[in-house]
């Protein structure tokens, strides 16, 4: 093969990598101040390079509190407020001192096995609170896998504060 073909091939391949991916994954926080804001940046700089078998991404916009893996992405946001739909009575996912809420809807589609439905957690044992936004692209296994990763840095990190069932 010739010196120019071969740059050809390499071109186009170099073409194909970069437009398999969206680009870096716009991430929008919340505000944060404070020792939450400090707890935050900490955490996310601890997240691991990987997370359910996917490699960390490049982010814009509130990078500081939040992380992102995989195309479609997998994003990590700490120093979120209570879920939507959470009450005192609600049941959660547990892993070792982590108490992940997960929707009931999302929880009664996994018990019929539908597993095609993304899924938002919330850990809400530890204080700031963490986020996993997980798309349906990673289920089954990539939720139990992303938790307990996720779980581990979080009970390292922060300070339990409360149980959630």
């Amino acid at each position: 093969m010739s010196l120019l073909a071969r740059g050809v091939v390499v071109c186009a391949a170099v073409a194909l990598t970069a437009g398999c991916s969206s680009g870096p994954v716009e991430i929008d926080a919340p505000a944060l101040s404070g020792s939450a804001a400090a707890d935050c940046r900490r955490l996310v700089a601890e997240l691991p390079d990987s997370l359910a078998g996917q490699e960390r991404r490049e982010t814009t916009g509130d990078t500081a509190y939040s992380a992102a893996w995989g195309d479609p992405a997998i994003v990590v946001t700490c120093g979120v407020g209570e879920p939507a739909g959470y009450d005192l009575g609600a049941s959660c996912v547990q892993v070792d001192d982590a108490g992940w809420y997960v929707p009931d809807e999302v929880l009664a589609a996994a018990a019929e096995g539908d597993e095609d439905v993304d899924v938002t957690a919330t850990e809400l044992n530890y204080r700031p609170r963490v986020e996993l936004q997980l798309p349906a692209d990673y289920r089954p296994d990539g939720f139990g896998n992303a938790i307990g990763a996720l779980t581990q840095v979080i009970a390292r990190e922060f300070e339990r504060t409360g149980r959630c069932r």
